[in-house]
């Protein structure tokens, strides 16, 4: 279109060339474990160098190098591209294209495809297709690109916040965020409790149980328990989150089905994903170990249900929380300047809706939020993240490049216009400010 910027002219006259560095990247083994990024970071600090922009490189442990690379904007809003270098491990005998890259029409296949190489790929098309046309965004662009995301370590986005920092109007996190054609930005998380609980009992002979006191049992009363207790709780949203619920749940809803969805936000939910006790068929267990995954809306106080919790736990003899690590769910108000922004931008380049939606889990939009930046989510991709033959496709490549070029202009004009386009009757900004703590609590065993 000869109305289209000439960033984004230059990105759809050069659909390959993105393609490309997406296939480069893809081509650097950065399993995590070990999560080794020192040659990619190498590569694109050439990148980098080749267009003119200089990079910084930020590390706490050298063989996981964080980078972060500035191209100066028109103005002094500055928004950062942020995506993370690296993958979650593969077993190459169980692919049937080459897990470090394989082309086959339209799709790119190989680890970190779509999660989030792809993604990553598209961000530095952006930067290549700004140089190359010598135009200035709007915005000066930061691009952020962190190590250790998929065991969420220390060395990744902990280390840039703590030892760099970053001072940015807004942050786009390029995690895919869109399945089918169904779009979305993700502009808030959901709090989380990671419980260990342990439990006593009394060892005697399998064949006189009634002489012992089994641990498994005393454990497993708690758990369900605590998952028939959490089952009755409702939560209450005030009005900005309680529009983000229920258009979280009308994306969710194909998918998981509409009452499915709509438990998912509106009551905590339980996960019991380990449970070991005792050593020998023949011996009654005198000891037991669970660990729960307990995740909570945005905009419910974390601690409050973990009380909860504590109060049920204390109810059962022989049983104990020997450690809690916790968080509070954060969020953007859902008609703010950024989350308008991509929601517009997106929706003019997909030609679709783009919901604007809670993610059922936390990460590294979490962290941004509580250092004070504004971030959301937003990828084009495919279901195969952590998948057996991942891949993306040319096309989702392309839109979010696209996606990304567009967004210094439209956040701009957001941040100028102060316009609303989402239903969040009723709040205000008091009741859209996240709570910004996490806590780790341990028992001595």
């Amino acid at each position: 279109m000869s109305s289209d910027p000439p960033a984004v002219a230059f990105l759809r006259e050069h659909r390959e060339d993105v393609a490309g560095l997406a296939a480069a990247l893809v081509g650097h083994d950065t399993q995590n474990p070990p999560g080794d990024t020192r040659e990619l970071a190498s590569w694109l600090e050439s990148f980098f160098s080749d267009l003119g922009i200089d990079a910084e490189r930020v590390a706490s442990d050298p063989t996981k190098p964080n980078l972060v690379a500035t191209l100066p904007g028109a103005t002094d809003r500055m928004l950062v591209l942020l995506g993370h270098l690296d993958t979650v491990p593969f077993d190459a005998s169980e692919w049937t294209r080459d897990p470090l890259g394989e082309r086959v029409g339209d799709r790119l296949y190989g680890r970190g495809a779509t999660d989030m190489k792809g993604a990553v790929a598209a961000m530095l098309a952006v930067a290549k297709a700004y140089v190359e046309t010598d135009t200035v965004p709007a915005t000066t662009l930061v691009f952020a690109f962190v190590s250790d995301e998929e065991v969420a370590g220390n060395a990744g986005m902990p280390t840039l916040l703590d030892r760099r920092g970053l001072d940015a109007d807004a942050c786009v996190i390029g995690e895919t965020t869109c399945e089918s054609d169904c779009h979305s930005v993700t502009v808030a998380d959901r709090g989380s409790i990671w419980l260990e609980l342990e439990s006593t009992g009394t060892a005697a002979h399998g064949s006189r149980p009634m002489l012992g006191e089994n641990a498994i049992h005393r454990l497993y009363r708690a758990v369900n328990d605590i998952e028939s207790t959490l089952g009755e709780v409702r939560f209450d949203f005030d009005p900005a989150v309680r529009a983000l619920v229920d258009e979280s749940v009308e994306y969710y809803a194909p998918r998981f089905g509409a009452d499915a969805a709509r438990e998912l936000f509106e009551r905590p939910s339980v996960n019991l994903g380990v449970l070991s006790g005792g050593d020998r068929v023949n011996v009654v267990p005198a000891a037991a170990r669970a660990n729960l995954d307990i995740r909570v809306t945005a905009g419910v106080e974390t601690e409050a249900v973990l009380d909860t919790v504590r109060d049920v736990v204390a109810g059962h003899d022989g049983v104990e929380i020997s450690d809690a690590d916790w968080s509070v769910g954060t969020f953007e108000d859902p008609d703010d300047a950024l989350a308008n922004a991509v929601s517009s931008v997106a929706e003019s380049v997909t030609g679709g809706r783009v919901y604007r939606r809670s993610a059922t889990g936390g990460g590294d939009a979490k962290r941004m939020r509580n250092a004070g930046i504004p971030t959301v989510e937003f990828g084009l991709g495919t279901e195969t993240a952590h998948a057996v033959d991942e891949f993306t496709t040319v096309g989702a490549l392309v839109g979010n490049a696209e996606v990304y070029a567009r967004l210094p202009d439209e956040l701009l004009r957001q941040f100028d216009s102060g316009t609303g386009t989402f239903d969040s009757t009723g709040a205000t900004s008091a009741d859209t400010t996240p709570s910004r703590r996490d806590r780790r609590e341990t028992n001595s065993r």
